[in-house]
């Protein structure tokens, strides 16, 4: 099977439900379908929700994370903050949270042995011990009120000592990022609004068991279909998992090889590409879509939707993809919020007098939505800065 740059953009927007008929009616709907949303900027979660759902609301996505708790944001691939649905949660975890959870307790740990012999596995045990008295004692709480309720989190401990960079930090942030990581607390409203990286926390429920080969394998079925056709490497990036293990859940998995244009692919088995492609084509479509967006973080080998020529503006030094404007499943600008509410944006690629339009109205449409809420890109890319310079 042999699959194009330009049919992979017609997958892309229905599987990741920008075309407007593929558009989902709840953003559990998307977090599930998207095999969850990046969440470490806070904003873009709703704002990813916003692009693929029909009636787009930030209330939509409180009811789901703080109401109705079907979503949960947690550290998962490539130790990034994702939002994804609560009852995948052991599929995360399992499959990814767990490993990452380990390297960073030992990361912990030896920073706390700088600062002295008696900083050991034995002291961290009782510091989490009592964070998790405190919690249940009230509930929930922000990072600073728990601090403040437990001393041993209030130790510091210093990084890399000596260096230009030396900083000095409270053990709390440590402690309570590794308990959710390890699936012991679970963050829950955050302190401002929904633009806001800062949150409460409470006990979790108990984590339910599931085999981490099985999760891994579950995690790498959704991907496919997801993000499929793609490559080893690009689920390797992704999961942020070694190559052997990535390997090892397709091999359980009926999978289907694709000759893609940066090498060999694969796909599931099922049939659903060839029936997707059969269809006719989807009404073209604009999307503004933010930082760190899924369809702008989803893959290693990007060439297929950005023009390499393109990727200095549009990403940071560390590959953090900044807001974006779409044109038919490519990447083809970039916007941002200015101080003053006004959308800014450039196109790099000209896709014609329909694409301009498109985008004009897009931006409009996304100016309007956000008219009483101001964003910062937390990740801004070169051309993000230049914007809104």
């Amino acid at each position: 099977m042999r699959i194009t740059p330009a049919e992979r953009r017609r997958l892309l927007g229905h599987r990741h439900l920008l075309a407007p008929r593929e558009r989902a009616g709840l953003v559990e709907d998307v977090a599930e379908t998207l095999v969850g949303l990046h969440a470490t900027d806070a904003a873009s979660v709703v704002l990813s929700a916003r692009a693929r759902v029909r009636e787009p609301s930030p209330a939509d996505v409180d009811r789901a994370l703080y109401e109705d708790r079907t979503l949960l944001r947690m550290h998962c691939m490539r130790r990034t903050l994702f939002v994804v649905p609560t009852d995948l949660v052991p599929v995360f975890h399992h499959s990814t949270s767990e490993a990452i959870a380990k390297r960073e307790r030992a990361v912990l740990l030896k920073h706390l042995a700088a600062t002295g012999p008696a900083r050991n596995d034995r002291w961290l045990n009782n510091a989490e011990r009592a964070a998790l008295e405190a919690l249940t004692r009230l509930g929930e709480a922000g990072a600073v009120e728990l601090t403040a309720e437990v001393p041993a989190l209030q130790e510091t401990i210093v990084l890399s000592p000596g260096k230009p960079y030396q900083a000095t930090q409270r053990v709390g942030g440590w402690v309570l990022r590794l308990l959710a990581m390890e699936g012991r607390i679970r963050r829950g409203r955050p302190l401002g609004g929904w633009t806001s990286n800062q949150f409460r926390y409470s006990v979790a429920p108990e984590m339910p068991a599931m085999d981490p080969a099985e999760a891994r394998t579950e995690l790498v079925r959704r991907w496919l279909a997801c993000y499929g056709p793609g490559t080893v490497d690009d689920l390797a990036w992704w999961t942020g998992w070694p190559n052997g293990q990535v390997r090892e859940a397709l091999g359980r998995i009926a999978t289907t090889e694709a000759e893609l244009a940066e090498g060999t692919g694969l796909v599931l088995a099922d049939g659903r590409i060839e029936e997707t492609l059969a269809q006719e084509d989807a009404a073209p479509w604009a999307a503004f879509l933010p930082g760190l967006d899924p369809a702008t973080m989803g893959w290693k080998h990007r060439d297929w939707y950005v023009d390499p020529a393109h990727r200095p503006l549009l990403y940071d030094s560390a590959g953090n993809g900044g807001p974006t404007v779409w044109w038919n499943g490519e990447i083809v600008g970039a916007w941002a919020q200015r101080a003053d509410g006004e959308i800014a944006w450039r196109l790099l690629s000209d896709r014609g007098a329909e694409a301009r339009a498109a985008v004009e109205a897009g931006a409009a449409a996304l100016q309007e939505w956000l008219a009483h809420y101001r964003m910062v890109a937390r990740f801004p890319a070169p051309l993000t800065k230049e914007l809104t310079a």
